[in-house]
Formats: structure tokens, sequence, C-alpha cells
């Protein structure tokens, strides 16, 4: 601000004894006294109106927006690989030595296939003993038929008294008796003798083997067990919430422990829910043995791909995660930043989807949010914002 000079001494003076010198030191001031007087004001207006210094931006950010992705719906689970069906191969005889075991613990095997047999020497002697009983028992019928012709012929000429020829008649029905016996001991043996081999009731693979050469196992005792077809199915544990989403059919994505993935298909939903975990069984078909490192016994985990639909996505490094909560940064007109919360769901790749909180027209940091706070001021490299393809 403009100060006028210092009082002069000569206005200290009396007028009657002011010199000239003195006189004209008295004009100066007065003159720089208006003269500041006048200049104030305007060097005052001049102060006020200079502008207070532009704000900097605090980050130079890029822009994206909200976009509509094709995202597939998943269910994680997990259970136990088992085999499809297990069949169990067992001893139908009694008392006799295993002779030959032709098969082992992984041996993929056909219907009908021989899997080991008994010795038979015994059952082939008991054949012939059958066979030799109905010969007998053939013509015991053959003699008792000829006596009834006998008695019928006597009986027409009256030399036998009907109560002879119905002796007869029931003599050659109680021989055809004791032929079909004799048919039915014999079939029995044949039976037996069959059982002699066993085999494989259906394709598969040989899961356990029990029979040994020269047991002699009893009559029922497990020699074998068979994955019938080689067929395993993974039994995957679901809320029974979770159970109404899925159908039959449903693909499904397997992680192994060895880290292979196995594809497969839902083929049957439990009809009952657990009543101690309140857990239903999702049954899903896998590929045959030897076509995938699945193992039946082994503990797996996997997704089920419920579907596919559109949904607003927007790119990971354009949200921020502070006290539990997930933000983003809406650029405004002027270039001004304001914090939205907003609800995430699933992750596809780099994209995280959005629930709730932001629109696909909201124009949102891409990148950087992490350094910024609510009003923040920023310079946009480019006004043409990222939208994902």
């Amino acid at each position: 601000m403009l100060k006028p000079a210092p009082y002069p001494e000569a206005c200290l003076t009396s007028p009657r004894t002011r010199t000239e010198p003195q006189l004209l030191w008295l004009q100066r001031w007065l003159l720089g006294a208006c003269a500041c007087a006048l200049l104030a004001p305007a060097v005052t207006a001049a102060q006020d109106n200079t502008a207070p210094p532009a704000p900097k931006p605090a980050l130079t950010v890029s822009v994206t927006r909200p976009a509509t992705t094709k995202l597939t719906e998943r269910l994680q689970a997990q259970g136990n690989i088992a085999a499809w069906q297990e069949a169990v191969i067992g001893s139908e005889v009694d008392g006799l030595r295993l002779l030959d075991v032709f098969v082992n613990v992984g041996d993929v095997v056909k219907a009908g296939q021989l899997l080991a047999s008994y010795a038979t020497d015994t059952l082939q002697a008991d054949v012939r003993q059958a066979q030799a009983g109905l010969m007998e028992a053939q013509a015991n019928l053959a003699n008792a038929k000829a006596n009834a012709v006998r008695a019928q012929q006597l009986l027409e000429q009256g030399f036998l008294s009907p109560q002879g020829g119905g002796q007869q008649r029931t003599a050659q029905q109680t021989a055809q008796a004791q032929v079909a016996r004799a048919q039915a001991a014999l079939a029995a043996q044949q039976v037996r003798l069959k059982q002699a081999q066993v085999l494989a009731p259906d394709s598969g693979v040989i899961s356990a083997r029990n029979a040994s050469v020269g047991a002699v196992p009893g009559r029922g005792m497990e020699l074998f067990k068979m994955i019938r077809q080689g067929r395993l199915e993974w039994r995957a544990e679901v809320t029974a919430a979770e159970l109404s989403r899925i159908k039959l059919g449903t693909a499904v994505v397997l992680s192994l422990a060895s880290g292979d993935t196995v594809k497969g298909k839902v083929r049957m939903l439990a009809p009952t829910v657990d009543v101690q975990t309140r857990n239903a069984l999702v049954y899903v078909d896998l590929p045959a043995m030897g076509q995938s490192s699945a193992r039946a016994g082994s503990f797996a985990q996997g997704e089920l791909l419920l579907g596919s639909g559109d949904v607003l996505t927007i790119a990971q490094t354009a949200v921020v995660r502070r006290d539990g909560f997930t933000y983003v940064y809406k650029l405004d007109a002027d270039n001004k930043v304001r914090r939205l919360k907003i609800q995430t769901g699933r992750l596809a790749g780099d994209r995280l989807e959005i629930i709730g909180g932001a629109t696909k027209d909201d124009l949102l940091v891409a990148s950087g949010a992490g350094f910024l706070n609510d009003g923040d001021l920023v310079r946009v490299v480019s006004t043409k914002p990222k939208v994902a393809q």
C-alpha cells in the first residue's frame, strides 16, 4: 500500500518564519500526500481482484464404464468319487478247492469271462452218479409201462380184476415220478459243476480280490469285487436350497487332487435330504476308468455350471476395498471424484460382477483408485472411457 513521505519539519515551524526551501518541501509533501490518496483505492482494488492459485490435481487417471459380460453361474461343491455300481462275486459252491484264479485287481474283464475255477473231480463223480440214477429210473418206468399194458389186456379179457389193473397204473405213475426226480438230481449236479467256474456277471474292472489258489471257501464267501462297466460317479454334497437350482444334465467340472480336471454331467438328484447334515447328494456321471485320472474312493471338489447370463462387470483395478466394504470412484463433471459403495458378486477373469451401487452409465476411475479420496480433483488422460469388449 502507498504511504506519503514523512511529515516535513517545515510544517512544524510558524508560517511567518518559514523559509523558501521549507515552503518547497511543504508543497512537495502535499503533492505526494494527494497522489497517495488518489492511488491507494486503485492499488487496493488491484490487490483484491487477484485470483487465488488454481488447485492441483491429486492424480492423473484413466476412466472406464461398467460393461455387460456373459458370465456362467457356478455352484461350488465337494464330495467323494465312487463306483457307479460295485458287483460282489461270491462262491456258489461249498467244500471245493480253488484250482485256478485268472484275474487280479485292476484287470478289465468282459461279461462271461472266466475269473476262477474249482477242482471238479467230486462234482463230475456226482454228475455220473445222477446220470446212473436217471437211467435206472427210466428203466423202471419202461418196465412199469409194459406191465400196465399187459394188465390192461388181461383186464379186458376178464383174467384180471379192476383192482389189479389199478395197481399197475399206479406203479407206472410212480416210475414216471422217479424219472422226474432223477432228472432233477442230474440237473442239480450239472448246475454245481457249472458253478465250479466263476464267471464275470458284467463287463467292468476288478476292484478287489479275496480268492486264493488252494483255498476252500464256503458258500457265499466274497471272491471278487468289480466296478460294473468301469463307470464312476461323483457324489457331490449340496444344501437343500442349492439342490433346487440344479437340473438333470447340468455340466460339471471336477478338480482332482492330482491337478487334473474332469468333465461330467448330473445323472440323478437325491430324493431325500440327510436329517443330520441337511445336505443332499447329487450324482454326477464321470468318464469310465482309464479315460481320466479319477479314482474311486478319492475326494474331489468341483463346480456345477448352472447356466450363463449377461451381468454388469467392472475391471478389478477400478475396485477399492476399505474397512470391509467395496468402493469405486465416479468422475463428476468438474473432474472431481465421488466415492460409491458397491455390492459385488462373482469373479470372471480380471473383471468383477457389480450387483448394486453403480450403473452402466457411470464414468469410473479405471486405475489408481486406491490413492484417491472422496472429492479429490483428478486429471483425465483421455476423454474416451475404456469399455470392455
